[in-house]
């Protein structure tokens, strides 16, 4: 929608109205929002919407992808990404707009001319309500992308047993992108640590299948690149039977029951190692 002859009348009813206007939107968006945004700081976002709405109508569009609805569709873009992070729900946030066409509505359609203007504005309000949907759907997808990290994060933790000796607890299941993490964090921590034996602890894995079989060989690899001797344990009866019907091949990799076995063994090769070094430095 482009100019409109008719828009001069709805700018002069809005700027007359302002007040009234404003102050009911607010009490209104309040009401939806059930007091868990203060109306001081409501009443200032929503103002500085009425005003950025107000400056695109004076420039008579109402084409709510124009130019002059630029600091408009910014404004709805930033209130929506608070609404979001604040927790409220997409129907609250595009509430905020679709507000001003109740408030409206009383006196703009009180004649032909003002329900011309009404509906013309309102099909405006609907599009800004829309954005404001937009906006919220892909903050949400973006924090729930950062969480989903984080959690990835604190499920693969790479901890220092014993000095040279450091474990990799896995709990869950071990896809490509949990594995690539784990990769990433055992092999900074070896770097950090100047460990130089790994224990892989697959006690909290409840299957292993040919996939997981790979994942598990793919992070030994990398670990045995660095330096450093990689062991597996937890390996149950049942694991270890599931193992041997799929004919998964570890190889030379170490395997153990249990993760006491596992640094056992460890510490074990860790004090042959240094006393290798000593006799030869005599």
């Amino acid at each position: 929608m482009t100019t409109d002859s008719k828009l001069p009348l709805l700018v002069e009813t809005l700027t007359a109205q302002r007040d009234a206007f404003l102050s009911q939107w607010t009490r209104t968006v309040g009401e939806d929002l059930q007091g868990r945004l203060s109306l001081a700081e409501l009443g200032r976002e929503l103002g500085e919407l009425y005003e950025s709405i107000l400056r695109a109508l004076t420039g008579g569009e109402l084409d709510s992808h124009g130019e002059n609805f630029a600091e408009t569709r910014s404004l709805l873009i930033e209130l929506s990404r608070n609404r979001a992070r604040q927790g409220f729900t997409p129907t609250e946030t595009a509430r905020s707009v679709f507000a001003l066409k109740e408030v409206l509505e009383p006196t703009l359609t009180s004649d032909e001319k003002g329900a011309q203007q009404y509906l013309q504005f309102a099909r405006l309000l609907d599009d800004l309500g829309l954005l404001t949907t937009e906006a919220y759907v892909r903050t949400r997808e973006e924090i729930i992308s950062a969480q989903a990290e984080q959690l990835l994060e604190l499920s693969t933790p790479v901890v220092k047993l014993w000095d040279g000796v450091v474990g990799v607890p896995l709990v869950g299941t071990l896809d490509s992108a949990r594995t690539q993490v784990v990769m990433e964090k055992l092999l900074q921590t070896l770097v950090d640590s100047d460990s130089t034996h790994a224990i892989i602890d697959i006690t909290g894995v409840p299957t292993v299948d040919t996939q997981v079989a790979q994942h598990l060989l793919k992070t030994v690899v990398a670990a045995r690149m660095m330096g450093a001797q990689c062991t597996i344990s937890g390996i149950r009866p049942q694991i270890a039977q599931t193992i041997v019907a799929l004919g998964i091949e570890f190889g030379d990799i170490p395997t153990n029951a249990s993760l006491s076995d596992a640094l056992r063994q460890a510490l074990k090769e860790v004090a042959e190692d240094a006393t290798e070094e000593i006799r030869g430095l005599l």
